[in-house]
């Protein structure tokens, strides 16, 4: 027995992206947005669905750029801060602390504290009801030293991402390995 929800945007978990903009001013901004992941990977593309309404849009069509954020836990406030409040009203980094820093990429600040920063050139826009879906072609993810794991690889408990329930709200610490990609499923392959 199943219960209907009916059309509904519950799709779990999401990601907690934080995207980078610089507005017409150069000035750095950021918002919190959970609509978004990857959607290609020749070219290698991420996706981010925003309000047209928003100061990031505006930013990102202005400059054809921007960056996606992954916070950690412990800066779960200051990324829930960035969808609390609008970059038309408030410097969102000077109230945080949190540190822009000018990619040498793109046209778009990544923030210094967060683990991951993937630096986008605007591929293309996609009308989808309330939201735009804009598509970035990733020019380049930078990861923190700390973050690595002895091979020089990203170590998911290090980098310790949070992810975001829709329907309710929350905002969860990601969880434990269950198997291994791509050999799990081989029990099926005779």
């Amino acid at each position: 027995m199943r219960k209907s929800f009916g059309a509904k945007t519950i799709a779990y978990p999401a990601p907690v992206f934080i995207v980078g903009s610089y507005d017409e001013n150069g000035k750095a901004n950021a918002m919190n947005a959970v609509w978004g992941g990857i959607c290609s990977s020749n070219p290698p593309c991420i996706s981010v669905s925003l309000r047209a309404q928003r100061k990031t849009y505006d930013n990102i069509m202005d400059k054809k750029a921007f960056t996606i954020n992954l916070p950690s836990e412990e800066y779960i406030a200051e990324a829930d801060y960035f969808g609390m409040v609008s970059g038309r009203d408030i410097d969102k980094f000077e109230k945080t602390g949190l540190t822009p820093v000018k990619s040498e990429l793109v046209d778009a600040p990544y923030i210094d504290e967060f683990p991951v920063a993937i630096e986008c050139r605007l591929h293309k826009v996609v009308e989808i009801g309330v939201h735009i879906q804009l598509i970035g072609e990733i020019v380049d993810v930078k990861i923190r030293q700390e973050c690595l794991d002895e091979n020089g690889q990203p170590d998911i408990d290090k980098i310790n991402p949070v992810l975001f329930t829709p329907e309710i709200r929350h905002y969860l610490k990601f969880g434990a390995k269950v198997a291994d990609a791509f050999s799990a499923g081989k029990k099926f392959i005779e």
